[in-house]
């Protein structure tokens, strides 16, 4: 997608980057994702598009698309990186967009509301530019996982909403809505390998499977919201899934839990030759393995006795 000798704009932590990786990279990417299917013949735009990269992503099907974002040095890095005939990009405010009435068909914003104040502005200009039977898909961190549970402030974030508070924004605009939740979850993957189509199930369980509910009952980190000024498409996914070949983000968790059982093996070594040392008994033959398992042995045997 990336022209090879395009040059990649720093990370600050306030706009996503595509040379992100792992479980950033998979929440900002399956948004775009996620909305492409709709961008399918329509006229689009790009609410705060940032690096550009998911401009590019909808332009792909879309009859035009628009990017849109506020940083003058984001929007000249998208014009050089990102060219296509039915994609460009412009430097403005999406709370004060300049654009006639009804002029796109699908509005996309994402991560965008709990970076604002003005949040209301936002929402009354994009029914304002979009089509009667256009369409909104919006996202917004859930500020009860994702700050108070957490316990993780972002210092970007200056406006973040409960549900109800999303819900309550959104709907005086838009007649239909669909609510989704985000989350990165490890799931095991059982999928048609013909690639057909067909219904979609998930499951979740209490440990150790007491308890078996249809549906992902997982509380949202972000909501992914689908709005209409009037209906909604027909066969919406109830269930979206995203992830990369590499398996990434589980690769490096398989990593940080051998590192773990490296560090801990690494422990008992070293505590192994603490209890020698007050002992005074002599050190283990070099490459004696079992050196280290004898006296976790001999601690075991004398805590039974």
């Amino acid at each position: 997608m990336n022209p090879p000798d395009a040059s990649a704009l720093p990370f600050t932590g306030e706009r996503f980057t595509p040379e992100c990786v792992r479980e950033i990279w998979y929440e900002h990417w399956h948004r775009y994702v996620f909305a492409r299917r709709l961008a399918q013949g329509r006229r689009v735009l790009d609410a705060a598009c940032g690096e550009g990269y998911g401009s590019a992503m909808l332009a792909d099907g879309a009859v035009e698309v628009v990017g849109v974002d506020i940083d003058a040095p984001s929007i000249a890095h998208a014009r050089e990186r990102y060219v296509r005939k039915n994609l460009r990009y412009e430097t403005g405010d999406a709370t004060a967009l300049d654009f006639p009435d009804a002029s796109f068909d699908l509005v996309v914003c994402f991560e965008t509301l709990e970076h604002l104040e003005a949040q209301e502005r936002l929402l009354e200009g994009f029914a304002r530019v979009l089509s009667e039977d256009g369409l909104l898909v919006i996202s917004s961190p859930d500020k009860h996982t994702y700050s108070e549970v957490s316990g993780f402030r972002n210092e970007f974030h200056v406006r973040e909403l409960y549900r109800d508070e999303l819900l309550a924004l959104v709907q005086p605009h838009f007649k239909s809505l669909r609510l989704y939740g985000q989350k990165l979850v490890f799931n095991s993957a059982i999928w048609a390998l013909d690639a057909s189509g067909g219904a979609c199930e998930a499951w979740t369980a209490d440990r150790p499977g007491k308890s078996i509910a249809p549906a992902l009952h997982y509380e949202p980190l972000y909501f992914v919201a689908i709005c209409g000024k009037r209906a909604l498409p027909e066969r919406l996914p109830a269930l979206s899934l995203f992830g990369d070949r590499d398996e990434s983000v589980y690769a490096h968790y398989n990593h940080e839990v051998r590192k773990n059982m490296d560090a801990g093996r690494r422990i008992a070594e070293l505590e192994s030759e603490i209890e020698r040392l007050r002992a005074g008994t002599p050190a283990a033959p070099a490459g004696d393995e079992t050196a280290p398992r004898r006296s976790w042995w001999r601690r075991r045997k004398s805590s039974d006795a």
